[in-house]
């Protein structure tokens, strides 16, 4: 009988726990889309900033995020590492969503329980149409809770934070790495005690640690739970 994956796989965890990166691989190795939920709150943040809205204001920041032309493509050449295209209009905005003053305002955007609900129909309707890896810190509990696979990526702070430092360092930063565990430290608070869907492990999903695993032990541990789901 020929191997037929799940058909949407929903990975959660927290900042710096490697969700994007496995991810990316695992939809590229299954043929599969793939989404960063994030990139919907950071898009909102974004919008919020370009037109000076307080981004404290909930329903203000949910009336623009259900109206703004948001629109989530396949990547074209320029954003194929991340997986994804994101326009507003017909104004690309994938690099955009990742400038420091947006770093700086999203978890405050993503914690608006009315932000958080007005973006759910987009998201599911992206999760729903099936081969599918979608990553964020509920999509295992609120996005697709009924996803075919539900993983969840963590990692003690240390480890986290040593991860980034490296990637920040590949890309020219110049910030140490007790600066990035006291970013994360905040992050992790603001996304496990929010209101709305914080963060936390579905009962159903597979918890992953990767504290002692390289990229490429993780790959083989995902591939073999896939095995053993024929």
């Amino acid at each position: 009988m020929r191997f037929v994956p799940p058909s949407t796989i929903a990975i959660d965890g927290p900042a710096g726990s490697g969700k994007t990166v496995i991810g990316l691989w695992l939809a590229a190795h299954l043929g599969y889309a793939f989404l960063d939920t994030g990139v919907l709150y950071r898009a909102v943040a974004l919008d919020a900033l370009e037109a000076n809205l307080d981004v404290h204001d909930g329903e203000l920041l949910a009336a623009r995020a259900r109206a703004i032309p948001l629109r989530i493509s396949p990547p074209d050449e320029a954003d194929r590492p991340r997986g994804y295209s994101a326009y507003l209009g017909d104004h690309r905005i994938t690099d955009s969503l990742f400038e420091p003053r947006v770093n700086s305002v999203v978890s405050i955007v993503a914690a608006h329980r009315s932000v958080r609900e007005a973006l759910l129909p987009l998201q599911r309707g992206l999760g729903e149409r099936g081969r599918v890896v979608m990553v964020g810190r509920d999509v295992t509990t609120t996005v697709l809770p009924h996803a075919d696979l539900k993983l969840y990526l963590d990692a003690s702070i240390e480890r986290r934070a040593r991860r980034r430092w490296d990637q920040e360092r590949a890309h020219g930063s110049t910030r140490d790495v007790n600066s990035i565990a006291a970013d994360l430290a905040d992050r992790d608070q603001r996304d496990s005690g929010r209101d709305a869907s914080p963060l936390r492990v579905a009962t159903d999903a597979i918890r992953i640690q990767t504290d002692d695993l390289d990229l490429e032990e993780e790959k083989r541990l995902i591939v073999e739970l896939l095995e053993s789901r024929r």
